[in-house]
């Protein structure tokens, strides 16, 4: 069985999943896809199931009654990741923002480095941004380096959503304490790696602003950012972050 497991979650990616799909079950490690979507009303399930027919036991899909949140959308597929024994617990986005190509990169720094968590980031090495406007491009990098400072984290893309976790980050962080639902999920979820002192890298990449389909961002997303990143600090100096042997 591998020990890769990729997280997609999906709403409405008709237009990109097949692809996504096949390039990176053509690389050179053994990766598995869960696909975690949420009631598509554009088939993007029914292609899923297509593919699991060609792909057998590589292609996995979960099925939520509707718009639920990234955020329980990820924890849906890390709790499926664990009950599985999967080492290596992969996000990616759907709609090749994310090069799947830098997945054995991602790979790499957890299994061979030792990193604990490591992080495909566009601003580890300047500003590595494709195709977004330039107010998004400042808007994203200047709200880094606001978590980042209200935070404390020594982390460049404190919001990016491409990731390798190791499995033992996964089964140390209580779900059912993570607040965030929406983009703002990825933040709490370093945040928290950081503070139980997990060894945390960031993997030079370059983000490419999705060709095909709908972007998913909206204005609450950046709120919910911005107010909620002071509440989860302050929260954070009421909590225990010592780790325990499972």
């Amino acid at each position: 069985m591998a020990d890769c497991l990729i997280i997609i979650p999906t709403y409405n990616e008709i237009l990109n999943i097949e692809a996504i799909i096949r390039k990176s079950l053509s690389l050179s490690e053994n990766f598995n896809i869960l696909v975690v979507d949420d009631n598509s009303p554009d088939g993007t399930a029914a292609k899923v199931k297509e593919l699991q027919i060609e792909y057998k036991d590589r292609i996995f899909i979960l099925e939520r009654e509707g718009k639920l949140g990234l955020g329980t959308a990820y924890i849906a597929g890390f709790n499926w990741a664990l009950s599985k024994h999967y080492d290596y617990i992969f996000e990616m986005d759907a709609d090749f923002s994310h090069n799947p190509e830098d997945l054995v990169r991602l790979y790499h720094a957890c299994s061979i480095d030792g990193a604990d968590l490591a992080i495909g980031s566009r601003y580890i090495s300047g500003v590595n941004v494709v195709n977004w406007p330039i107010g998004r491009v400042i808007m994203s990098y200047y709200a880094s380096s606001y978590v980042r400072f209200v935070s404390g984290m020594k982390v460049m893309d404190t919001t990016a959503g491409f990731k390798c976790y190791r499995r033992k980050v996964l089964e140390t962080i209580d779900f059912d304490r993570i607040r965030f639902k929406g983009y703002a999920f990825q933040i709490e979820m370093k945040f928290t790696a950081y503070k139980y002192k997990f060894n945390i890298v960031e993997v030079p990449i370059i983000f490419t602003d999705r060709k095909r389909g709908k972007s998913k961002m909206s204005g609450g997303i950046f709120n919910e950012a911005l107010w909620g990143v002071i509440f989860m600090k302050w929260k954070s100096f009421f909590r225990s972050y010592k780790l325990t042997e499972k």
